[in-house]
């Protein structure tokens, strides 16, 4: 196949991103003159020479030298040829009998802390065949980001975390070439979106540093390694490329989803977040980015409430408290007896209790409760009562409010006031299924017009799948991280005196959320 094109255009959840397809992977069927008495070009050097320009100089790695002769001359000299881009140098990673231009793949993977998922691309079409997700495999030794950083310490400790997502993103690819009837030779290139620590774990680096003045991880640029490096599930000489990073709080997830919203290169200031392990944003536009990130993940995930979850079936997903009768009405997922209570569950609850006039706006319990009984025993699937606690409410509120405070201090630092922002992109699977109108009621989303918040869903995948298809996207990617100026919380006292006087549902300031105040004296609620 020689290199395409046609123009691939993205929708995203109403984005547009028009991508050229030239992937980092390039295949050609060529159809060579044999050689004889008057032709006697070495068999590498005449499929070189047959290559289109800019390639012929392409080099060439041991195993595909042992390769290449053997086949030509079984094929009556018509071969594919696949190569791959290495830090800007291409290599010849195949030779295949006959024309395979066609089956030309390669996988995108989002690296959570959490959750891992695999994209198969059609590298020739620039569309996602299909995909698979799974748990990191590393949670079974550290389920949180700050025990993995510090049990990754030592040497065996990131052997194992290593071996741990290798095995996960194997199992993804053996489930996809499994479904989709390909063969692991033709994945030709990987890419990767993933945060800073995942980065550092996958590669068997030592991410100790990350969580320790002054903040520093051992790269935020890796560029290209072997596939065959880390013992993937590959062709063995395929790259593997991870989005880079700005710091140790803002990853490759997060410029894969600047890149996949588009935020940096329209004119309207944007506001992009992804409220994870970390609550990492990005204000800016075509002009200039910024960006910030504070610890938020875990009382979200579901793992500090006392009923708390992960969003699997039977977790409760959505609640509502009628304002005339008081009565809880709740969804689960899937739809089956209720286990718990999910991070979209928890928010849901926070902000009808808020409307509900059972707690204040400093999130406390009015009168003496102590909780709030979100779904009787009789109910449940264990027959014990999913309640919210004054603990997880105060969790809660310490995520929010460190939100509320990055949120401040970033558009303190460039200038800028709230009504500034005239997009707001909530990212990740959290941002995917958040009721919008809770996230504003909490004050964890700013308070802009419902229609310039757009949902990205997984934007560290697309960003992966777009640097995998589009070399220009790759270039962007590189040119986003090194232009974004990077704001380093852990070090701010601005930041800590903000995050002090933040945990105020919504905010502070009621004024910063109009629709929110009109909720509240809509129904007699105090708002001072």
């Amino acid at each position: 196949m020689s290199d395409v094109s046609a123009n691939n255009t993205i929708l995203q959840n109403r984005i547009l991103v028009d991508v050229d397809i030239k992937p980092i992977t390039r295949k050609f069927y060529l159809q060579l003159d044999p050689p004889s008495l008057l032709n006697n070009l070495a068999d590498v050097d005449r499929l070189r020479g047959k290559l289109p320009e800019g390639f012929s100089n392409a080099y060439v790695p041991l195993p595909v030298l042992n390769k290449a002769s053997a086949v030509l001359w079984d094929s009556n000299w018509h071969a594919t040829v696949t190569l791959a881009q290495f830090n800007g140098i291409w290599q010849i990673i195949d030779v295949e009998a006959g024309d395979t231009s066609s089956r030309h793949y390669g996988i995108a993977f989002d690296i959570g802390t959490t959750t891992v998922v695999g994209y198969l691309v059609d590298l020739t079409s620039g569309k996602t065949l299909g995909s698979a997700a799974d748990y990191n495999g590393q949670v079974q030794y550290g389920e949180d980001i700050l025990t993995r950083i510090y049990l990754a310490g030592s040497e065996g400790g990131r052997k194992k975390f290593q071996q741990a997502i290798v095995k996960t993103l194997n199992d993804l690819i053996l489930r996809l070439l499994n479904e989709f009837k390909v063969f692991k030779q033709e994945i030709s290139a990987v890419t990767v979106g993933a945060n800073t620590t995942m980065v550092h774990l996958l590669f068997g680096l030592d991410p100790s540093r990350i969580c320790m003045s002054p903040y520093i991880p051992v790269v935020n640029h890796p560029g290209f390694i072997n596939a065959a490096c880390l013992g993937l599930e590959t062709n063995p000489l395929a790259p593997l490329y991870c989005l880079p990073g700005v710091g140790s709080y803002v990853g490759g997830d997060i410029i894969g989803g600047i890149l996949a919203s588009g935020m940096h290169k329209k004119t309207d200031l944007a506001l992009f977040v992804d409220i994870g392990t970390n609550g990492e944003m990005v204000l800016g536009n075509y002009e200039w980015l910024a960006a910030c990130a504070g610890a938020a993940g875990p009382a979200l995930e579901g793992g500090v409430a006392r009923h708390g979850m992960r969003a699997e079936p039977g977790a409760v997903y959505e609640v509502r408290i009628d304002k005339q009768t008081g009565e809880v009405h709740y969804k689960t997922i899937g739809s089956q007896k209720p286990r718990g209570i999910c991070g979209s569950g928890l928010v849901d609850c926070l902000a009808e209790l808020l409307l509900a006039g059972i707690i204040n706006r400093a999130g406390k319990f009015k009168g003496n409760s102590k909780e709030f009984v979100v779904v009787p025993a009789s109910e449940t699937e264990n027959n014990t009562a999913i309640t919210f606690t004054q603990a997880d409410i105060d969790n809660i509120m310490r995520t929010k409010g460190a939100v509320n405070a990055a949120l401040e201090y970033l558009l303190e630092s460039v200038g800028c006031k709230f009504e500034d922002i005239e997009t707001f992109y909530a990212a990740g699977a959290f941002g995917q299924y958040l009721d919008l109108e809770s996230a504003v009621t909490i004050g964890l989303y700013p308070d802009l017009k419902r229609d310039r918040m757009v949902r990205l869903g997984n934007s560290s995948g697309e960003g992966a799948r777009l640097v995998l298809i589009s070399e220009d996207c790759l270039r962007e990617a590189e040119e986003i991280s090194r232009s974004i100026t990077y704001f380093e919380l852990n070090a701010s006292e601005v930041f800590m005196n903000k995050f002090v006087g933040s945990k105020f549902l919504p905010h502070t300031n009621l004024d910063y959320y109009p629709t929110v105040k009109k909720k509240m004296l809509a129904r007699g609620l105090a708002v001072d």
